[in-house]
């Protein structure tokens, strides 16, 4: 089985410094302690098993707020390494563009090649078991500025935050509809004990589909699952491509954060199997083409 997957996560801690790797906690993702190892490409193609990688990209790994153009430098030299066979093939950068200097680091992260984007994670939730940053940064007025530079660079945005986020989110896509977002994670279905809950991210997923230069991510599933099956995963998957429909919408593993709730080669068989009905030319889309032109690799 061969797939392009659109979302890993690499670090070398010999070398590099990650804030969360420093001092890894639990929380609802699971133990980040069970991380805190170098996870490099060729661990990534090693687990594989029956999965062909064919492509990846990369989406920043909180690295050094201090120095994110760094981790783009670094990675960019592994996929110039032989034995990484062009992985990553694409980069998503990490930025925060609430800060003064966010046009300098997009500056240095459009100097190198691999470079398609930046993510800024955006969770904000009232229950701080879920919360991530405790602003709500779409609402900045110098986050807002800085993310208008996108299109300059020729960038797309990895958008990560929670279904009660999603009408803003889709407002600031219709603002910037000449700059590609990518949803992260299917939407991050969090507050799954209601219909409340329910209705926002099946409500809101079809506000942000409505926008053509949406796309959208199937990933990141486990997070929410850790005893996940097929048939638990099953109306997530089918929701999310119902919403964007095949043409916008990707698999992806959100690799090696997921590997604490099961193996490379059973996460893309469950997604296989979940789309087992589709036509070969559907197939291709959500498991290799759409990620190609998405992220133009």
């Amino acid at each position: 089985m061969q797939v392009v997957d659109p979302h890993i996560h690499l670090w070398d801690l010999k070398t590099h410094h990650y804030p969360w790797l420093a001092n890894p906690g639990v929380s609802f993702v699971g133990d980040a302690r069970d991380l805190k190892h170098d996870y490099l490409i060729g661990d990534l193609l090693g687990e594989a098993g029956k999965i062909e990688i064919l492509k990846v990209v990369h989406v920043e790994a909180n690295h050094d707020p201090a120095d994110p153009v760094e981790e783009t430098r670094w990675l960019q030299g592994v996929s110039e390494q032989a034995a990484a066979r062009g992985m990553p093939n694409g980069i998503v950068a990490g930025v925060d563009l609430a800060a003064p200097n966010a046009a300098e680091v997009l500056e240095g992260h459009a100097a190198f090649a691999n470079t398609r984007g930046v993510r800024q994670i955006l969770n904000v939730h009232e229950n701080k078991l879920y919360d991530y940053i405790g602003r709500h940064l779409m609402r900045d007025a110098t986050w807002r500025k800085h993310f208008a530079l996108l299109r300059q660079y020729d960038m797309s945005f990895d958008m990560q935050l929670y279904p009660s986020q999603m009408e803003e989110a889709a407002a600031l896509a219709r603002a910037h509809a000449d700059t590609p977002f990518i949803l992260n994670h299917a939407g991050m279905f969090v507050d799954r004990n209601s219909v409340a809950g329910y209705r926002a991210w099946r409500d809101g997923l079809r506000m942000l589909a409505d926008c053509p230069n949406v796309s959208v991510k199937i990933s990141g599933l486990a997070m929410f699952d850790h005893q996940w099956t097929v048939e638990s995963l099953r109306p997530y998957v089918l929701e999310t491509i119902d919403a964007f429909g095949v043409e916008r919408a990707m698999f992806a593993s959100n690799f090696p954060v997921d590997r604490q709730f099961g193996s490379y080669e059973k996460l893309w068989l469950a997604y296989a199997a979940i789309v087992d009905g589709a036509s070969a030319a559907e197939k291709d889309a959500l498991f290799r083409r759409n990620a190609e032109r998405v992220y133009r690799i």
